[in-house]
């Protein structure tokens, strides 16, 4: 049914920014039971849990499909590792189901709160990229349902709109179930090393020699640390352990939270740096090596309920990007300078390398290289000056910023960072769009007298 906006349910990104307002929100509670899009004057947007950061998941002035409801598992090969449920199944409940008959997600990003539709629109990628690739290579096949009828899309079936539903923003339809394929894992534990850093130079050499030895990497930088300390942190790499004796430590379910916004002086400068120092310099040796569970491994931040209110009720943009690594890898150095400049620093710093594995959508983010995720509270017009100018060194680095996390980029540099934006506008749904697709391709549109 059609309802004005569920005031139990906020339709919001999780970055709170920017705030739109919807015409109206169609829950969908049953893959039987799905509207007809052509009977609604505006256009149409799927919604799973809302944790895009920007508005790749708002549709300003038209109506959201909220797929949160359809939560049905249809098949589970435990025998060979294959899964299909209906696309508002979340990473967790996924997990609850699977891990115990000794699978793992073959791709998970950093929160567990996700559906698997928002997965494949956003073509999802995780700590272990150099191995696995995206979620998306892992599909085998989902149902897509558009304004012209129902497809079953796989990578020999109406493969060119697989590829274009894959990383697409849901914007060709909406996914009504997926199959996907799963990895088999020893046991919940994970053999994990920390490894301090002292500057980026040694978080390449570290990375270039843990990417051989290490299914699972990623590490916490510091952002405003400069000189010889540029970009110093903390690397940690993982391996599920299969645990000779069969001990399993329990994951804790206790989760903090944080009930109210907080003000927005709460995060600055000083704090941040003073928050990096303290982390830093947490008691570690150069390496540690420890058993832990998966869940603080793999989603730390899941341990923190509503932790976007830590940003205060002005908000915050997350900002991912990848360049190419090369020579000294001078872009990524000066995106640190600029941040250390600006004063905008972030205490949610994640720094990786990319694998070469081609990810299979047409405006899938992954590519060869090095990848930098951000938070910055916003203050305004200086937060965005920021990241117009970090844009630029990207853009002429050859590389890209994440749809899934922008809230502002201009339609000139999105086109510069996926050229291949027309060739996938060819498979939106005319009843579909989003606030996002809007922003970033307006100028394109009037330059064609659209």
């Amino acid at each position: 049914m059609t309802t004005p906006l569920n005031r139990l349910k906020q339709y919001k990104s999780w970055g709170r920014y920017p705030t739109v307002e919807h015409k109206a929100i169609h829950q969908i509670h049953w893959r039987s039971d799905l509207p007809d899009v052509n009977q609604f004057e505006e256009t149409v947007l799927p919604y799973g849990y809302g944790r895009s950061y920007g508005d790749s998941c708002l549709n300003e002035g038209g109506i959201l499909l909220d797929t949160s409801y359809m939560q049905q598992f249809i098949a589970f090969d435990a025998e060979q590792g294959l899964v299909r449920c209906e696309a508002g199944v979340s990473l967790e409940q996924i997990l609850e189901v699977i891990v115990p008959c000794g699978w793992f997600l073959p791709v998970t990003p950093g929160t567990k709160f996700v559906s698997i539709g928002g997965a494949i629109a956003n073509d999802v990628h995780g700590k272990n990229h150099h191995r696995a690739g995206t979620f998306g290579c892992h599909v085998t096949q989902f149902e897509l349902v558009r304004s012209d009828g129902t497809y079953i899309c796989s990578p020999t079936e109406n493969a060119e709109l697989f590829r274009a539903t894959i990383g697409g923003l849901g914007l060709t339809g909406i996914i009504t179930w997926a199959e996907f394929k799963l990895k088999r894992i020893p046991s919940p534990l994970i053999d994990q090393e920390k490894i301090r850093f002292a500057n980026l130079d040694e978080f390449f050499a570290i990375s270039a020699e843990m990417d051989q030895r290490f299914e699972y990497l990623m590490s916490w930088s510091d952002c405003l640390s400069g000189g010889d300390s540029m970009g110093r942190g903390i690397f940690m790499a993982g391996n599920f352990y299969d645990p000779p004796l069969g001990a399993e430590p329990s994951a804790k379910k206790l989760k903090p939270f944080v009930p109210f916004d907080l003000p927005s002086i709460a995060l600055n400068t000083l704090s941040v740096k003073a928050f990096n120092a303290v982390l830093y310099r947490v008691p570690l040796g150069k390496r540690v090596r420890s058993i832990v569970h998966y869940e603080p491994f793999y989603y730390p931040l899941d341990a923190i309920n509503n932790w976007y209110r830590l940003y205060g009720k002005r908000g915050f943009l997350q900002y991912q990007l990848v360049v190419p690594l090369e020579g000294d890898n001078e872009p990524i150095r000066e995106v640190y300078r600029r941040i250390a400049q600006s004063g905008e620093g972030s205490f949610l710093v994640v720094l990786k390398a990319f694998g070469d594995i081609a990810s299979p959508g047409m405006l899938s983010f992954p590519m060869p290289g090095v990848t930098l995720a951000l938070d910055f509270a916003f203050n305004g017009e200086k937060t965005l000056k920021l990241l117009d100018e970090l844009d630029t060194i990207v853009r002429e680095a050859r590389g890209r910023v994440y749809p899934a996390k922008d809230a502002r980029m201009s339609p000139e540099n999105f086109r510069a960072y996926y050229p291949q934006w027309e060739a996938f506008a060819h498979y939106i749904d005319p009843k579909f769009s989003s606030s996002f697709w809007r922003r970033v391709t307006a100028s394109a549109k009037s330059a064609n007298g659209q």
